[in-house]
């Protein structure tokens, strides 16, 4: 059958991209008399879960626009607005930011879509797939107010054309509110443990509000809400960093949320959100390689001589993050054998060891699109990090507590234990984010929550870049009734 959804919010005329949206004959309904079945909720949040595939820009972007990383690939023109962003020059006109709003949208929408008739029928489970829907609505909408701020907050409905034209910019403490009353709603009613792998979880949930907390400075909340993470005992560390992002090691003890992806279906550049695999580790993989443990790619994503310096020199997470390609050949036992290419859009000699392709980890061809490796959009060390970040920051601090929490993350890699307090443990947590989750697509959105981007980032303009524009097409199709942000 043909599943018409009309789903239209603020512009997005989501082309292409149908294979969710669109199954062929043999006949039609429409969105009013689809949910008649429990088959038909599970389908359509299979649909909201599928814009998760997108979440690979997010690792880009917060790494591109900080001080870890610089665009790379073939030339300044290769994906332009990625050399836009790590220069800071990004204006209105930027095709992934475009992608970050439409596609963000297009994912909450498709939760909305569920919710709008989530009283229509009543079957076992519904409450968990209304959950589930909630946490993904907060999900993108989380993703939203990060890069852009205010932005339009719809619930529960579809908008017709004329409708979105006349919706304002919600200001972002709402927005933020609405996350939080998603996330804990959804954790009241999802379980510890999903049976499908993937699936959204207590712990994801709560894991998410404490982030989302942690991001609006709400310490002594974050800290509640992370602890209840930690003490429900359902995540560990695991004994080797190196193994954390191994399509063979999916689904270990530190995975509070991932995003699934296949290497078992193709696809095309013509739609990168279509995709079931993961475009990161292609794109970021070494250009026209020739070699051993790597596969050949496109060079993106390119870790900084700052990144590689930063890290202690006895510290195996620097190695398990960062490539030194050059260091690496002359290891081998054939050095002389092994050829690669530098891209015109910039080289450093580095490359991002998280996510990268490896041979044993490679899918259908174009193989640059097809990724096995999951996204790991938050494992426990995070949870750890946040949660001695929120006890060190609260209203009467705990440092005892945070020191516990770090030095859980630094015990894992063998690095010695940290004593500091106050200020100087604040300092030590950040230095610890930055040592554990560089290559993740963090980085960005710590700088500028912690005050610190303008002193880190080249060409950062305070009041300026701590958000980015909303893409001008959005704002025209708006009505031209939306205020851009400041100073763009």
């Amino acid at each position: 059958m043909k599943i018409k959804l009309y789903i239209i919010t603020i512009g997005l005329f989501f082309s292409g991209c149908s294979d969710f949206l669109e199954i062929d004959p043999p006949y039609t309904q429409d969105a009013e008399n689809f949910f008649e079945r429990q088959e038909d909720y599970e389908r359509a949040l299979v649909g909201a879960y599928d814009l998760l595939q997108g979440s690979f820009l997010n690792i880009w972007i917060g790494e591109i626009a900080s001080d870890n990383a610089i665009a790379g690939g073939e030339s300044v023109t290769d994906t332009e607005g990625l050399h836009e962003i790590e220069n800071m020059s990004h204006d209105a006109v930027n095709n992934e930011l475009r992608s970050i709003w439409r596609w963000n949208y297009a994912g909450l929408t498709r939760a909305n879509y569920i919710l709008e008739f989530k009283d229509k029928i009543d079957f076992e489970g519904k409450d968990q797939i209304i959950a589930e829907c909630q946490f993904l609505r907060a999900y993108y909408y989380f993703q939203l107010v990060k890069f852009f701020g205010d932005v339009p907050l719809i619930l529960d409905k579809r908008l017709g054309a004329e409708e979105a034209k006349e919706i304002e910019r919600t200001s972002k403490s709402e927005v933020y509110r609405q996350i939080e009353s998603d996330l804990k709603a959804a954790a009241a009613v999802l379980p510890e443990v999903q049976v499908i792998k993937g699936k959204v979880t207590k712990g994801a949930a709560r894991s998410l509000l404490g982030k989302v907390q942690l991001y609006q400075n709400k310490f002594d909340q974050a800290a509640s809400t992370l602890d209840s993470v930690i003490q429900s005992s359902m995540y560990s560390l695991i004994n080797d960093y190196s193994q954390l992002f191994s399509v063979a090691n999916e689904g270990h003890s530190e995975t509070v949320f991932d995003i699934e992806y296949s290497g078992l279906e193709g696809g095309s550049y013509g739609c990168f959100i279509c995709l079931e695999g993961n475009v990161a580790p292609g794109f970021q993989g070494i250009r026209q390689y020739n070699g051993p443990v790597y596969g050949d790619g496109n060079s993106y994503n390119l870790p900084t001589q700052d990144l590689y310096d930063f890290f202690d020199a006895n510290d195996p997470r620097k190695d398990a993050t960062v490539l030194n390609l050059d260091e690496f050949i002359s290891k081998q036992a054939n050095p002389d054998q092994i050829e690669y290419a530098k891209g015109a859009g910039g080289h450093t000699g580095f490359y991002n060891n998280k996510y990268i392709k490896k041979q044993g980890e490679i899918g259908l061809p174009d193989n640059d699109l097809t990724s096995p490796v999951n996204y790991k959009v938050i494992r426990y060390a995070d949870v750890l990090l946040m949660a001695a970040e929120a006890h060190n920051r609260k209203s009467s601090p705990n440092d005892a507590k945070a020191l516990e929490y770090l030095n859980l993350v630094r015990t894992r890699v063998g690095m010695p234990s940290i004593s500091s307090n106050g200020s100087n443990l604040t300092e030590d947590i950040w230095n610890e984010r930055r040592s554990e989750l560089s290559g993740e697509g963090l980085r960005f959105f710590d700088l500028v929550r912690t005050g610190k981007a303008s002193t880190e980032i080249d060409n950062f303009v305070p009041g300026k870049h701590e958000l980015f524009p909303i893409p001008q097409v959005e704002i025209d199709l708006a009505g031209g009734n939306w205020s851009q942000n400041p100073n763009y």
